[in-house]
Parts: C-alpha cells; sequence; structure tokens
C-alpha cells in the first residue's frame, strides 16, 4: 500500500514521499478504517511505524475539528511537538504542547488544530469542562499500556472514560507491550490491529565472559 494513494492532504503525502511504502501495521490500520474515524488499539514492536499511524489520523482530522495527542512524559511532549510542528509548518494549521499549570482551564488552547498534552494536563482539561472540548474528534494515547501503571494508570483510565461519556471521539492506542490486548481494545469499543514486523530483527541471547550466544 502506498502513502500517494491515501485519500490525505498533500502536505502529508510530500513529506513522506521518501517513504512511499506504508509498513506491514500502517497498512492493516488504514485497511481496518482508520481513515473512517474508527477507534484503534495499535499494537506493533518499536519503530515498526506507530507514530506515522497517529500522524495520519490527525492529518486526517484537522480542518474538520481538533487533535489531542496523549503522553506520559514531558520529554515525549516535546520531541512530539517538534515532530508534529514540522509536518505542519506549510500549513495553516497549528500545533501547541501543554504539560504544566494543570489547575487552569488554559483556554489560549482553543486556537490550536493539535494539543500535544500529557494526561495529567488532559485530566485538568476535562475537570475544567473547556468550551472547545466537542471541537476534538481525535485522541491518541502514545504508551497507552500504562494504564498498568500504579502512578499514571489511575488519570490514564480516567480520561479515557470521560472522553467517551462526554464527546465520543476517534481513540487510538499505541503501545508495543501490551499483555492483553484484546481485552483492552474490546474496553475501548476499538479495534485491535496487531502485528509483530519490526525493520531490525530482534535477537536473543545470553552475554557471558566477553562473548554472546544467540538462540
Amino acid at each position: 500500500m502506498k502513502i500517494e494513494n491515501l485519500d490525505l492532504p498533500s502536505y502529508f503525502k510530500e513529506r513522506y514521499s521518501k517513504f512511499p511504502n506504508l509498513t506491514p501495521i500502517q497498512a492493516k490500520s488504514i485497511e481496518e478504517g482508520l481513515l473512517e474515524k474508527k477507534s484503534q488499539l495499535i499494537c506493533a514492536p518499536t519503530a515498526s511505524g506507530k507514530t506515522l499511524i497517529a500522524t495520519m489520523a490527525i492529518s486526517d482530522t484537522i480542518g474538520k475539528g481538533k487533535a489531542i495527542y496523549v503522553v506520559p512524559l514531558k520529554a515525549l511532549a516535546n520531541e512530539k511537538y517538534n515532530e508534529f510542528k514540522e509536518v505542519l509548518k506549510d500549513t495553516e494549521f497549528t500545533v501547541i504542547q501543554s504539560t504544566g499549570d494543570i489547575d487552569s482551564a488554559s483556554e489560549y488552547l482553543a486556537k490550536y488544530d493539535v494539543l500535544v498534552v500529557t494526561a495529567e494536563k488532559l485530566d485538568s482539561l476535562l475537570r475544567h469542562k473547556v468550551s472547545w472540548l466537542h471541537e476534538v474528534k481525535t485522541v491518541i494515547v502514545d504508551e497507552i499500556h500504562l494504564l498498568n501503571d500504579p502512578s499514571r494508570g489511575p488519570t490514564v483510565e480516567i480520561i479515557l472514560t470521560m472522553l467517551k461519556m462526554l464527546i465520543n471521539p476517534q481513540l487510538i492506542g499505541l503501545s508495543a507491550t501490551i499483555g492483553n490486548p484484546q481485552a483492552l481494545a474490546d474496553w475501548l469499543d476499538a479495534t485491535l490491529v496487531i502485528d509483530d514486523w519490526r525493520p531490525v530483527e530482534l535477537k536473543q541471547g545470553i552475554a557471558s565472559n566477553g562473548e554472546i550466544e544467540f538462540y
């Protein structure tokens, strides 16, 4: 499956023209309705192309509504902000990251098309009942397996539950490590999209006395 054949904006296709073919997990996501606003749980190894799935969903959404990208760490928020800003640099669309001031409605966020936020910040926005929430059409949750994390998990669960109750957006969860993916997909009312392809073969072995024995 080729990027040039997808029903996506020209700026997206030009940006990724050097990677004309979709990876297996990306192709599966498209086939399962990513661009038809279907919610999905994406499970695939690191570097298999999960972020591009999120970028496709965002590019398909903005212009019709807002997209939110949820991350567990501020450092990751900065990385994704810079990535999306580069994708959208020659367009009319705007992106912002917001990770602090978690006791504020931050109404200035209303003018942006793409928001990169931590789970704690999104929790704050939901609790403040921001006026623009109905404009949000797609929410991507990176490292969604952190639902099982004792410290961050409850917040992630709360925001997902509130989002489904309040606006029921397209939800896309991304993870390389989920022990019970089908159960999580069912809870999200999402399609499980899973693949084990990786760009570099993963080898296992034991290192001892300066030597590695692979098995």
